[in-house]
């Protein structure tokens, strides 16, 4: 809301009102454009506040030559990012969600989640065989996917097709698509290249039938240092309520199974009878009372997509009331603050993504991410 008043400010605005606000964010082109957005939206939210985009290069941007899932570092994208935090060299930072850890760095929060793009995934094939989808490629065609999780998946789906890693940013991938031979076709996140404005360089969509999504993936999530209760209050805006639920049960899900880029674990979730009701500010939407139903698909694959372990489970999130179920100020649900989406609903989706990952392991997915890892880790 552009009249918003934060916390140590008065009706006049003072408090934040003259400071410039620091935005930390990767260099790559498509990091870039996901903080500008976000920026804007605070911009247009606060109208007196200036804000300043500081880019910085991250381990994951420097190591292109060696596979993500074998580099053994969590936090490849963000680490760098919320060393500048904690040395307060800036006030926030913009990550793609799926990039954040599970667990975050003590004194850290995600401040906000803003309504996510598509989750699905995206294959865009070599000029040569535009028109074509994964199943029609000839056989032995060449795919190229930096994933674990999508080639255990599409190794299962299509085994008439090979696998090879391919890394660096967006443009870098499509590059090395288009100026060799080395692959048919690429599998990347649909929501990153609609964001580049390639929407029209999508061949297929995956749907979770063919391969479930990365845990967070099409969200954008602003880190904040948990203290600065100026800031949280002043991201909190950018919170959307039905996306914060699925991001929450996902995010549980993959941290009790103790998941990570090293192993394939995948997601789908979707948030049925949700009506929305814009509340006092018409920019936080909410749902009405109600029972709207949180479905969460969990899965977990061997290397190979030979074996697997699939289950979906459903949960009531109805909502009290805002407030209801009483404050809930400094409670986190798997690192996010959402003082603006009841408490009651996040603490539903948190136990969901637990159960889930209980029924899995309780069928055996644990034995199936030990192997999955140690062979990664050979």
């Amino acid at each position: 809301m552009a009249d918003m008043l934060l916390k140590g400010q008065d009706k006049n605005g003072n408090g934040l009102k003259n400071q410039t606000i620091r935005v930390g964010t990767r260099k790559s082109q498509l990091a870039r454009i996901q903080t500008d957005n976000v920026v804007q939206m605070l911009q247009n939210h606060h109208p007196h506040l200036h804000f300043e985009i500081i880019g910085m290069t991250t381990t994951g941007d420097k190591i292109l030559d060696t596979a993500l899932s074998k580099i053994g570092e969590k936090s490849l994208f963000t680490k760098e990012l919320e060393n500048a935090l904690e040395r307060n060299e800036v006030d926030l930072v913009v990550h793609s969600l799926k990039d954040l850890p599970t667990s975050l760095p003590p004194g850290f929060t995600i401040g906000a989640i803003c309504k996510r793009e598509s989750p699905h995934d995206a294959v865009v094939f070599h000029p040569k065989h535009v028109g074509k989808t994964l199943t029609s490629l000839p056989e032995k065609s060449v795919i190229g996917t930096s994933s674990l999780r999508r080639a255990a998946q599409l190794k299962r789906t299509f085994p008439q097709l090979e696998f090879k890693d391919i890394r660096g940013n967006l443009n870098t991938r499509l590059k090395k698509l288009d100026e060799k031979d080395d692959f048919s076709a690429i599998v990347l996140a649909a929501a990153g290249l609609r964001r580049m404005g390639w929407e029209n360089r999508i061949g297929q969509i995956l749907s979770p039938t063919e391969c479930l999504y990365a845990v967070g993936q099409g969200a954008l999530a602003v880190e904040v240092r948990a203290r600065d209760q100026e800031i949280l209050e002043m991201v909190s805006v950018l919170h959307d309520g039905e996306t914060v639920l699925r991001c929450i049960a996902e995010r549980a899900f993959m941290k009790h199974l103790e998941g990570g880029c090293s192993v394939p674990v995948a997601v789908s979730t979707t948030l049925k009878d949700f009506q929305r009701l814009a509340l006092a500010s018409p920019h936080l939407s909410l749902p009405l009372l109600g029972s709207p139903q949180l479905y969460l698909t969990g899965a977990v694959y061997s290397l190979d997509g030979s074996e697997s372990l699939r289950e979906t489970m459903q949960m009531n999130v109805k909502f009290p009331l805002e407030n209801e179920d009483g404050p809930n100020d400094d409670i986190q649900h798997v690192g996010i603050t959402a003082k603006n989406i009841p408490h009651g609903a996040q603490k539903a989706a948190e136990k969901l993504g637990l159960e889930v990952a209980e029924l899995l392991l309780s069928k055996g997915a644990k034995q199936i991410l030990n192997v999955a890892r140690q062979l990664n880790d050979a």
